[in-house]
């Protein structure tokens, strides 16, 4: 065959073999309309059909992707679309051409949300969005802020630095993992509140051990109390279904490039419309925007690109849906922590109860030292886990597994903990 109608052949195969397997992948994920999440959280072609929108490393299983997850490829091409859109003439394409475009990123999180456009503020991750209002509140000498020893390590130094400056009191509240019931969380901070209380801080799910916390409850009780509420959804929004009426914060922050898949070096901040002009941007705006939401995003020359690609990955996100999401994050924590909590040692550090956990899992091996199984499982298997170590209160394996990950993944993980703890050593 002359070797230009071998070629044309073999593309022409090609797209016919596309067109199969898209056509293949579209009757799967029909095939689920109408079925409750829990059982399409078990369709293996459902999910299927999702992990082809990712190029990630099949030769490292990642269960860490709590920290920062990969992102489809529709979100990376539209990524470096913007880029290159970008470098034709910045000034001009990122300033008069991309920049109005951020409106729609609003307006697609604040949808997805459930708040007011005009609440919103587009940050580079949760640690800016927090800081924010952190540094940006009102408080005097002696005012109070309640949070947990659990909340996330920057959070906690933003509020320590502010009340070794300013001679604020940080009271941080720790509390058992897992908690034996979600009202003692509740009732640690309402015990824990003193006439100098200004601000609670609390996590919307913490990144240890994924525990789950009663938001709405605590907010409304410190709100009949004057109390400001300060929620950290870094791990939050994207993992399992919300709205901001579920939740009735003052503030919300949360990192896109986690659980909703958007480019690394994302984030949102939610205020409610009547106290953004309480807040004080962290770095100056103008007074025209004392009461826009806009003057939390005052931070000088940016990319663009990352922006505007997350509304992207909120149709992504919304094209899976967030149910779906979370009943397979709960269906593939419990496939490895089924298989192993029966055996000798195994402590599993977060609880069964979906009101308190969603796809995060802390487990906790006797007689293993946290990190160095860690780095056992990644040098030897190449299994990528995080090692949680709170001295004098607990310490394990995080697992965090994604829309992406395998059912063998999970399997192999499984197995050679099973050796591992059997064996009494790292094997």
């Amino acid at each position: 065959m002359h070797r230009r109608n071998l070629l044309t052949a073999a593309a022409t195969f090609a797209a016919a073999f596309q067109n199969s397997a898209v056509t293949q992948a579209q009757a799967a994920a029909q095939g689920t309309w109408g079925q409750p999440a829990d059982t399409v959280a078990r369709d293996e072609d459902f999910w299927l059909n999702i992990r082809h929108a990712f190029t990630v490393d099949r030769n490292l299983i990642n269960l860490n992707n709590g920290g920062v997850s990969p992102s489809p490829k529709v979100v990376m091409e539209t990524e470096k679309r913007y880029l290159e859109i970008s470098n034709m003439g910045p000034a001009y394409y990122m300033w008069r051409i991309l920049g109005p475009e951020l409106e729609v990123v609003r307006r697609r999180l604040a949808q997805c949300f459930g708040c007011d456009t005009e609440e919103i503020a587009i940050t580079r991750n949760a640690s800016e969005a927090l800081e924010n209002v952190q540094m940006g509140m009102d408080l005097k000498p002696g005012d109070e802020i309640l949070t947990t020893n659990q909340d996330y390590p920057r959070m906690l130094t933003t509020w320590g630095q502010r009340a070794r400056r300013e001679g604020l009191v940080l009271t941080q509240i720790p509390f058992p993992v897992p908690v034996a019931k979600l009202d003692d969380l509740y009732e640690r901070i309402e015990r824990a509140i003193t006439p100098k209380t200004k601000v609670i801080h609390i996590c919307h799910i913490t990144n240890l051990t994924g525990q789950i916390f009663p938001v709405r409850k605590i907010c409304q009780m410190a709100r009949a109390r004057g109390i400001e509420t300060v929620v950290d959804g870094a791990h939050a929004f994207g993992q399992f279904p919300f709205t901001r009426d579920e939740l009735d914060c003052d503030y919300y922050g949360t990192s896109l490039h986690k659980w909703i898949l958007a480019p690394i070096g994302t984030g949102m901040l939610y205020v409610r419309k009547n106290k953004i002009d309480k807040i004080w941007p962290l770095m100056a705006a103008p007074d025209t925007l004392t009461s826009n939401i806009r003057k939390f995003e005052e931070i000088g020359t940016h990319p663009a690109s990352q922006r505007n690609s997350i509304t992207e990955a909120v149709t992504f996100h919304e094209s899976i849906g967030v149910e779906r999401k979370a009943a397979r994050f709960r269906y593939l924590r419990k496939r490895w922590s089924n298989r192993l909590r029966d055996l000798p040692g195994v402590k599993l550090l977060t609880s069964d109860d979906p009101e308190q956990s969603c796809g995060i899992g802390l487990l906790s091996v006797d007689g293993f030292n946290a990190g160095e199984l860690s780095n056992h499982l990644l040098e030897k298997h190449r299994i990528f886990t995080v090692a949680i170590n709170r001295e004098g209160e607990f310490s394990g394996l995080r697992i965090t597994p994604n829309v992406y990950t395998t059912l063998e993944e999970i399997d192999d993980f499984s197995r050679v903990m099973e050796k591992i703890i059997k064996a009494k050593k790292l094997v």
